[in-house]
């Protein structure tokens, strides 16, 4: 049975302005920011779409970061080379129109983020996912899936590459 969404990249077709997640910031960065931000590379946003409506239930961003190893968990940062900066993936943004909160979409928007942060991890090397969590909810969501938190900033989350392959089940 085909899904009633579909996740795709942001384009000129899709309707953003009822979108409303509660959160004033990520509204209007998808109103207003989001094309500007694509077409100065600064951020590929992808949008969940319902089938039946083509009504923009979802977003996320995605984009190129790069992380201090200091900030890393000694464990981790043990395993890895003295490099100044390691590669990573930020998801910048993400969120859940309000009218379809409690159908496990921000779930599905983040297995989509890490899927297409695992599939190109070969093409624009990461050995990480990060995220920057708005609030506890959003930091319990986070944690929830798998991340963790970076030590000295308890609102930044991370999932290693390896772990991401493991939640996706690769």
């Amino acid at each position: 049975m085909e899904s009633p969404f579909i996740v795709e990249p942001l384009g000129r077709a899709h309707d953003r302005a009822a979108f409303s997640c509660g959160v004033e910031s990520l509204d209007q960065y998808l109103k207003t920011q989001a094309t500007q931000d694509m077409r100065r590379y600064l951020a590929a946003v992808f949008v969940l779409i319902e089938r039946a409506t083509g009504t923009v239930a979802g977003y996320y961003t995605l984009c190129a970061a790069s992380i201090e190893p200091a900030a890393l968990p000694v464990e981790l940062v043990s395993r890895l080379p003295a490099y100044e900066m390691l590669p990573a993936t930020l998801i910048g943004r993400l969120a859940v129109d309000t009218r379809y909160h409690g159908q496990k979409l921000g779930a599905a928007l983040l297995a989509d983020a890490l899927r297409r942060s695992y599939d190109n991890r070969t093409t624009i090397a990461a050995m990480a996912v990060v995220v920057d969590a708005t609030d506890d909810s959003a930091r319990a969501f986070y944690e929830h899936h798998g991340f963790t938190r970076f030590p000295s900033r308890p609102f930044r989350l991370h999932v290693p590459m390896a772990t991401v392959k493991t939640l996706l089940k690769l």
